[in-house]
């Protein structure tokens, strides 16, 4: 029966993929982790009922008992892993010297390229290179800084940190690496419209177009840059988005999540396990 729930979620988590379409921040996230969560799931509930006993009358097996317990090894060590490199990442930018921008802590990347991001979990420290500060005037200067602001309002480092664990457990599924830019995409945008209430959209757009230069983009899924490694297509799509105030809906609502409860039905088995 183990090894019937297993390839159930298997297939279920295929066919979700594949079905993925380019659409909207909910129905994005939705496709993005509907899947490993499953998977996660039923990982979970075949190893808390281990690889004996039987369930509606079908015999448990150390087979499936194994399989789900190398899975969730494998997604265990990925997580240390990148807990890890998120680690070193706070250590090395802790020995960055501490500058105020604007009013604004800041720790100060000598580098003549453009950059500003947002770097650690929860709380994240705003990283700027002299690159920035001395290619941009006070004003676009301040545009760079609402959009990192609003990172830090949204603590996209501490959800992106998450999303990245999935999306390195499951980079087999279909579309991952597509829904992946699509995340990184909105998540942009998201930040774009946030800052856009306090400063000019213009300057944003300006200031995008400069950072865009930077020939070295942040990819780690703890970080969130002024200028993400997204395609250039999608660069262009949000210098659009800014200069013709295009918005996009980013207002959760409870019916968008109730998916969730789904993912958890691998769990309610485990009362018919004996």
């Amino acid at each position: 029966m183990h090894l019937v729930m297993i390839f159930t979620a298997l297939s279920l988590a295929v066919t979700v993929r594949l079905l993925a379409p380019k659409s909207s921040w909910q129905l994005t996230l939705f496709f993005f982790l509907f899947p490993p969560l499953l998977l996660l799931t039923t990982a979970v509930a075949v190893l808390c009922m281990g690889p004996e006993g039987e369930m509606l009358g079908l015999q448990a097996s150390w087979f499936s008992y194994f399989f789900v317990f190398g899975f969730i090894s494998f997604a265990l060590i990925l997580l240390l892993k990148l807990a890890y490199q998120a680690w070193q990442s706070q250590q090395e930018i802790s020995t960055y010297p501490v500058k105020l921008i604007q009013g604004k802590a800041a720790r100060i990347l000598a580098t003549s390229f453009p950059y500003s991001a947002q770097i650690g979990f929860w709380q994240p420290q705003l990283v700027v290179s002299w690159g920035i500060i001395n290619g941009l005037d006070e004003a676009h200067l301040a545009a760079v800084l609402a959009h990192e602001q609003a990172h830090y309002y949204y603590h996209d480092t501490f959800w992106f940190f998450w999303l990245g664990w999935l999306r390195s457990g499951t980079a087999w599924l279909p579309h991952t690496e597509t829904l992946w830019q699509e995340l990184l995409f909105y998540r942009e945008i998201r930040a774009d419209e946030k800052a856009a209430e306090e400063v000019d959209a213009l300057l944003l757009a300006e200031s995008l177009l400069f950072c865009s230069q930077a020939p070295f983009k942040a990819t780690e899924s703890f970080c969130a840059p002024f200028c993400c490694a997204i395609p250039r297509s999608r660069l262009a799509e949000r210098i659009d988005a800014l200069l013709t105030e295009r918005t996009f809906s980013f207002t959760p609502h409870w019916w968008v999540w109730s998916w969730l409860v789904v993912t958890l039905l691998p769990l309610f088995t485990l009362p018919f396990h004996n």
